[in-house]
C-alpha cells in the first residue's frame, strides 16, 4: 500500500470518526450504477461523469450499466433484488422512485422500501416543438393546440415517465388535448422531435439546449421558478402566464432494501464529494444539471413531496399504464 492511498484512507476515517459514522473499509467488488433507461439521455450522462471521481472510494472499479425497459421498472426490479452491501445502487429519474407505484397495477419491487442515498442533480423540464409547428411562442403554441384539438402528437420517454407527465400537467393546466406517443427513452423521441414526426416533447433541458441552439428544434419555456443559463432567452411558464407549470425532473440514487446505515453514509459520504468538486460542477452545469448531494434524510422527504405531487396529476389526468 502506498504511503499516499494510507493517507487517503486515514483521512477517510477521521472524517468518519469526527461525524459520528463507523468506518467503514473499502468495497473489495467494483460499484455498479445501475440506470433504467437507455444510454444517451441526462440520466445516463450524469453518474458517467462522476465515475473518475469515485475510483479512490472503490478501488475495485465504478460501472455504469443501462437496464432499461417497463419504465425503469426493470432496471430498479434488478437492484431492488441485490444484495444490500453498497456495491449496487440505483441511479435514476423519478418513475421507479417516486411516481411509478401510482401508475402500474403491481410492481415487482416495494419503492418505499428504497433506502435513500442522495440527490445526483435536478433539471427543469422544457417544452420542446418542432420546427413543421407554425408556433414561436408558448401562446401561439397554446393557441394552435386549441385549434386543433386532439391533431397534435407528444413525444415522451415512455408511458408514465416525467415527459408524459409533465405533458399530461401542461394539458390541465391549458385545456388542451394532445395525442400520446411514448418512446423508448430521451434519444428516440428527441430524433422523431427533429424529424417532424412528433410535435411536441417535454425534454429535460440538458438533452435539448443543444438541438434548441442547433436550430433543430424550437424550446419555448421553462419549467422552473427561473430561466435556464442553458438557454437564457427561453422564458418559464411563469413569465408565459401559465404559473403552474412546474415540473423538475430529479435524479436519485438508492441503495436496495435493508442496506445498513454505514454503507449509506459510506456512499452518501463519497458522492457529495465529487458533487461538490468545481470541475463535476460545472460539467452538470453544461447539462443544466444543478448538483446535488443532499443527505439521505432531505432526499426521502423530498422524494415523498415528489410523490405526492405527481400522484395528484396522475389522478386527475386519469393516467394509466398496463
Amino acid at each position: 500500500m502506498t504511503p499516499k492511498l494510507q493517507r487517503r484512507q486515514l483521512l477517510t476515517l477521521m472524517a468518519a470518526a469526527a461525524a459520528g459514522v463507523p468506518a467503514l473499509a473499502q468495497p473489495s467488488k467494483p460499484l455498479r450504477l445501475i440506470v433504467p433507461f437507455p444510454a444517451g439521455g441526462t440520466a445516463d450522462v450524469l453518474p458517467r461523469m462522476l465515475v473518475e471521481k469515485l475510483r479512490a472510494a472503490y478501488p475495485a472499479g465504478v460501472i455504469v450499466e443501462n437496464k432499461s425497459g417497463a419504465g425503469g421498472n426493470i432496471g430498479a426490479d434488478y437492484v431492488a433484488r441485490s444484495d444490500p452491501d453498497g456495491t449496487t445502487f440505483l441511479v435514476s429519474p423519478p418513475g421507479p422512485v417516486a411516481i411509478n407505484q401510482h401508475l402500474y397495477k403491481s410492481l415487482p419491487f416495494d419503492p418505499t422500501k428504497w433506502v435513500p442515498v442522495t440527490v445526483i442533480a435536478t433539471a427543469p423540464n422544457v417544452l420542446d416543438v418542432s420546427l413543421k409547428l407554425p408556433v414561436k411562442d408558448l401562446q401561439e403554441f397554446i393557441a394552435y393546440v386549441k385549434a386543433n384539438p386532439g391533431k397534435v402528437t407528444y413525444a415522451s420517454q415512455g408511458n408514465g415517465s416525467t415527459s408524459h407527465l409533465t405533458a399530461a400537467l401542461f394539458m390541465q393546466l391549458t385545456g388542451t388535448k394532445m395525442i400520446h406517443v411514448p418512446y423508448k427513452g430521451t434519444a428516440p423521441a428527441l430524433v422523431d422531435v427533429m424529424a417532424g414526426n412528433a410535435d411536441v416533447f417535454f425534454d429535460n433541458v440538458g438533452s435539448s439546449a443543444q438541438h434548441h441552439k442547433a436550430g433543430k428544434l424550437r424550446i419555448l419555456g421553462v419549467a422552473d421558478t427561473e430561466r435556464s443559463p442553458l438557454v437564457p432567452s427561453v422564458p418559464t411558464f411563469a413569465e408565459s402566464n401559465l404559473p403552474g407549470m412546474q415540473a423538475v425532473t430529479f435524479f436519485s440514487m438508492m441503495a436496495p432494501p435493508g442496506t445498513p446505515k454505514e454503507i449509506v453514509a459510506y456512499a452518501h459520504r463519497h458522492f457529495s464529494a465529487a458533487l461538490a468538486a468545481p470541475d463535476i460542477r460545472e460539467k452538470f452545469a453544461d447539462q443544466g444539471a444543478v448538483p446535488g448531494g443532499w443527505s439521505p434524510e432531505k432526499t426521502a422527504q423530498f422524494v415523498k413531496n415528489e410523490s405526492d405531487r405527481w400522484s395528484k396529476v396522475i389522478q386527475s389526468a386519469s393516467v394509466k399504464v398496463e
